[in-house]
């Protein structure tokens, strides 16, 4: 089973630098009835995968009973679930992750190999029937519960749902709405101007945002700036356990700053703009610059905490996860975060977000400016830890789903 995970996981990890008739190639191996090949390497791959089933979570006993799925991004749908369950009575609340074998994994309630999500009909079958019984259902990033079982559909899935009598909503996370065309009209740091994946971007964001507008069902986005190719969603904020990044280290004490930068997609968050200027800085003894890759989830708290300053992206003009992580270890954040995003953040929650406004072009004086005036951003990376446990505690993102949770 895990040497059939590990090439499905390397398939679809690289899909989207794959030309598109492999990935035509692709889909119609693991579609149903796919010609007498697939059919019979699809057959093969579901008894491997089948052998290795595992049941699903014992099903809720509470009025309200949510099922949450299936990316997991960043942990946010266990945390999600966690938050309804913690902040609203009667809801209990399930989340399925699709995991491919990469070496990163995140808490989730029901962690299935992607070759079992996509191969075994058996397991697709079983998780119907299971989901059937649920109240709620948030599908995540317009991506199907049941792997390949209606043509990995989403919208089709939700449709049937929705006539058996749950309730659906969608829950966008990025480039599965973020229409590249447009964030590359209005702004000169996007990665779409020079981004080789552009067309396939383009095609799956329209087709997303077309079945969203068809299906007509509640819309949630985990980042405030998904508001603009989706203005009739709520945002949900991602969740962060902010005691897990809370140390007692000070910050700006050491002569050179210790700059780190974790991109977790160096395009998107802007490194091949921002490494130049750091070289630079760190060659005239302004900086300490760490660029870091592969670290994994459980030594990141260290990794911050050690840091006086993080560099978050400088291309998407928003900010995530990660942000909400550096910010909670009380460290000064770097990023470009546009004007509306910040006043959207302000009306939402009534606070100002600490993240250090920065572009490219002005990231180097603004290093300069905190080695020479640490106190002013003391008190700015004093502010993070704050923020971070009354805006991403899990308080809003529950707010944001009472009204659809309601029976």
């Amino acid at each position: 089973m895990s040497v059939v995970n590990r090439l499905v996981s390397t398939l679809v990890a690289k899909r989207s630098r794959l030309p598109r008739r492999v990935n035509a190639m692709i889909d119609r191996l693991v579609a149903p009835g796919s010609g007498p090949l697939g059919r019979l390497l699809q057959r093969v791959a579901g008894v491997t995968v089948a052998r290795s089933v595992a049941p699903p979570p014992p099903m809720p006993e509470e009025a309200v009973r949510l099922y949450v799925g299936p990316t997991n991004y960043a942990g946010q749908g266990y945390l999600w679930c966690r938050a309804v369950e913690r902040e609203i009575d009667g809801v209990a609340a399930v989340n399925m992750a699709a995991e491919a074998d990469h070496g990163f994994r995140f808490p989730a309630d029901d962690a299935v190999p992607i070759a079992t999500y996509l191969m075994s009909h058996r397991w697709q079958q079983d998780r119907e029937a299971y989901v059937r019984r649920f109240t709620h259902v948030v599908f995540e990033a317009e991506r199907p519960l049941f792997g390949r079982l209606h043509g990995g559909d989403a919208f089709a899935e939700a449709r049937m749902l929705r006539d058996a009598g749950l309730r659906v909503a969608m829950m966008c996370h990025g480039t599965d709405v973020r229409l590249p065309s447009r964030h590359r009209q209005g702004s000169r740091w996007s990665p779409f101007h020079d981004d080789p994946r552009f067309e396939v971007l383009e095609d799956a964001a329209r087709r997303n945002l077309a079945g969203l507008a068809a299906l007509g069902a509640p819309v949630f986005v985990s980042t405030p700036d998904l508001l603009d190719d989706v203005p009739s969603a709520t945002w949900c904020p991602v969740v962060v356990d902010a005691s897990r990044w809370r140390n007692d280290v000070a910050v700006l004490e050491r002569e050179r700053l210790r700059v780190v930068h974790v991109p977790s997609s160096s395009g998107v968050k802007g490194t091949a703009l921002i490494s130049p200027v750091l070289e630079r800085l760190a060659s005239e003894g302004v900086v300490d610059y760490e660029h870091v890759q592969g670290v994994p989830a459980d030594e990141m708290p260290a990794l911050y905490a050690g840091a006086d300053v993080v560099l978050d992206q400088f291309r998407l003009g928003s900010y995530g996860a990660a942000a909400c992580e550096a910010m909670a270890a009380g460290r000064v954040v770097i990023g470009h975060v546009t004007r509306t995003v910040r006043e959207r953040v302000r009306d939402a929650t009534g606070r100002e977000l600490p993240i250090v406004e920065a572009t490219p072009d002005t990231l180097r004086d603004t290093l300069i400016d905190i080695a020479a005036r640490r106190d002013t951003y003391r008190a700015e990376a004093a502010a993070g830890p704050d923020f971070v446990a009354s805006v991403h505690d899990g308080v809003h993102s529950a707010a944001s789903m009472r009204a659809f949770l309601a029976l």
